[in-house]
């Protein structure tokens, strides 16, 4: 066949477009580390966080680390370092939004979410337009059950910044918490159409909607979508996947599942449940394979 010699070859070393590699990246101490608006992790004491799962391609790498100004870099095609150099920052509505991002991921109880809230506040006084503190207290806002400031929160970030992935998957979720799961499943697909397709929250936000409604086989679909763009990032994924496929009477997809989140998270606060229920699980994935 003409040129099957040359398709051959270039199959057999031509890199896949699926292709994954690991890449280093370099910058302040416990930064945080996004990529292509996912977060991928935190850096460790000396500044370095190796991800082991990134696409080839070019990506759009953003770190923030607290007391410096966030800075966005791309990382280009074939690159397995990048080195993202943060400047201090005096700003102050940069700071208090970093206290207040800090108090929000540490907030246990309504008293903790409410001075986040706060922070939030005075980082928004300080800087009118900040749409990532609106969409910070939105959440905060969701958490304690303020719907209705939730939804200011989110009207108020997409005056500055009207197309916004993240501010449309937060508006989805406080949708789904007030029952309105057609405005959420809409707020969700938006945020799909906002991401050009990445968006790992608005997927899971969709598996929770279809869950609510009992269409669990959709909820997996969505589940799966969103996995496949956190590169094992959120093990707790795996254990709702897992349970979904129980909903429909698969064990053997479950088990595989909850192996993989235990894999990834083996102290986890789901690992006890879940090794308690694999034995079980295993036994019916066995009769599943066995019956004609």
């Amino acid at each position: 066949m003409k040129f099957g010699f040359a398709v051959l070859l270039f199959l057999l070393v031509a890199p896949s477009i699926h292709a994954q590699a690991s890449v280093t990246i370099t910058s302040e101490p416990n930064a945080i580390v996004w990529i292509d608006e996912i977060r991928r992790g935190t850096t460790d004491t000396s500044g370095k966080l190796t991800l082991t799962k990134v696409s080839a391609g070019r990506h759009s790498v953003r770190v923030r680390a607290n007391g410096f100004k966030e800075a966005s870099a791309a990382l280009l095609p074939g690159r397995r370092a990048l080195a993202v150099k943060l400047l201090p920052t005096t700003d102050p509505a940069e700071l208090k939004f970093q206290e207040a991002e800090v108090a929000r991921e540490k907030a246990r109880d309504d008293p903790s979410l409410q001075n986040a809230a706060e922070l939030y506040r005075e980082a928004i006084k300080l800087r009118s337009a900040f749409p990532a503190a609106q969409v910070g207290l939105a959440r905060v806002l969701m958490s304690l059950n303020e719907f209705k400031d939730a939804h200011a929160a989110i009207d108020a970030a997409r005056r500055t910044r009207p197309t916004y992935a993240e501010a449309s998957a937060v508006e989805g979720r406080i949708y789904r918490e007030e029952a309105f799961d057609d405005d959420a499943i809409r707020s969700f697909r938006r945020s799909i159409r906002e991401g050009a397709g990445v968006q790992p929250e608005a997927y899971v936000g969709m598996a929770k909607v279809w869950e609510d409604k009992g269409q669990f086989a959709e909820a997996i679909v969505e589940y799966k979508k969103a996995l496949g763009q956190l590169s094992d990032s959120e093990p707790v994924i795996y254990q709702m996947l897992g349970a979904a496929y129980e909903r429909v009477e698969k064990p053997k997809e479950a088990v595989t599942a909850y192996e993989k989140y235990l894999e990834l998270a083996p102290n986890g606060s789901y690992a006890a449940a879940i090794r308690s229920i694999l034995t079980q699980l295993k036994r019916e994935a066995a009769g599943e394979q066995i019956i004609p």
